[in-house]
């Protein structure tokens, strides 16, 4: 259940309107509302309605830009540059690796992490995987996401737990996800998770 408070802001989330969304956010803390508790009772909760949506019959991939487009914009009114609203759940690094140029998924993911509270490092595009690694060893994340829409990256995404073994990164989860990446296994790209949408890379890192 939706709290009442959190209504319009919730609303305007989905409908992607970002100024709306922003408008919405500042009113309720100029009656009070801390941060937090926006992100908690607002965010967090249009990112829940968005996963339900998120099936075969209703999933809009520009619906979801949209939406995740006008949550970055709130946490950027709600969370200024070296300011904290809350603890973070931990640091998710992701990325397109190298010969890949596309971004979108990786986008969108960043976007839903962001609203769950997650800190995102974002690699950017077309990454060396020495680039991802050395980002791995200095930020020293949870989890690391892959986003792959052309095969020819499935042999430097296959590399990626071995690099991490050698830095002494035992621990951290590799996700997959992408047009290409999806049709194959999780065995077969050696990594721990292969996910249909964003929210399934969500999903699988508060399971874990």
């Amino acid at each position: 259940m939706i709290d009442p408070t959190m209504k319009s802001l919730v609303a305007a989330i989905l409908e992607g309107d970002g100024e709306a969304a922003i408008s919405h956010a500042e009113r309720l803390r100029e009656s009070g509302v801390g941060s937090r508790d926006i992100v908690v009772h607002g965010v967090e909760a249009a990112m829940a309605k968005l996963d339900e949506k998120c099936t075969l019959e209703q999933f809009n991939l520009l619906e979801i830009m949209l939406a995740g487009r006008a949550v970055t914009e709130v946490m950027k009114v709600l969370q200024p540059a070296g300011e904290a609203i809350m603890d973070t759940k931990g640091a998710v690094l992701i990325a397109t690796l190298e010969g890949d140029v596309h971004d979108l998924g990786k986008n969108i993911l960043k976007m839903v992490l962001i609203g769950k509270g997650y800190r995102v490092v974002d690699c950017g595009k077309d990454c060396p995987l020495q680039k991802l690694m050395d980002a791995a060893e200095k930020e020293r994340p949870l989890a690391i996401g892959i986003s792959g829409l052309i095969t020819p990256v499935m042999s430097l995404v296959k590399q990626v737990k071995g690099q991490l073994v050698l830095r002494g990164l035992y621990g951290v989860k590799v996700i997959a996800g992408g047009a290409a990446l999806k049709q194959s296994s999780a065995g077969n790209l050696n990594v721990d998770f292969v996910a249909e949408t964003a929210f399934d890379i969500l999903r699988f890192l508060e399971q874990t």
